[in-house]
């Protein structure tokens, strides 16, 4: 079995982690290890990137970004971005 040493720990999680080890009859030692076990067995979690993708879809198109830039700026009305108002 591998050993792990964590150093320069802060004192008030150090603290918590005793708390916890505590409350569940353990050494802090093997409350590290069972908080280590449960979050890697979980489902990895998505970036926020990809949960807005997922909520949002992505755009394909058989097009290159060049021809996709170049239909945008020819179907523009005005070359102009914003116009002056007096």
């Amino acid at each position: 079995m591998a050993t792990l040493q964590v150093r320069s720990i802060e004192n008030q999680l150090y603290e918590a982690l005793g708390r916890r080890a505590a409350r569940d009859n353990r050494s802090i030692s093997q409350e590290v290890i069972a908080i280590l076990k449960e979050h890697l067995s979980q489902p990895a979690q998505h970036s926020a990137t990809e949960g807005f993708m997922e909520l949002c879809g992505t755009w394909k198109d058989e097009k290159s970004a060049k021809e996709i830039s170049r239909d945008i700026r020819k179907s523009r009305k005005s070359k102009t971005r914003f116009k002056e108002v007096f």
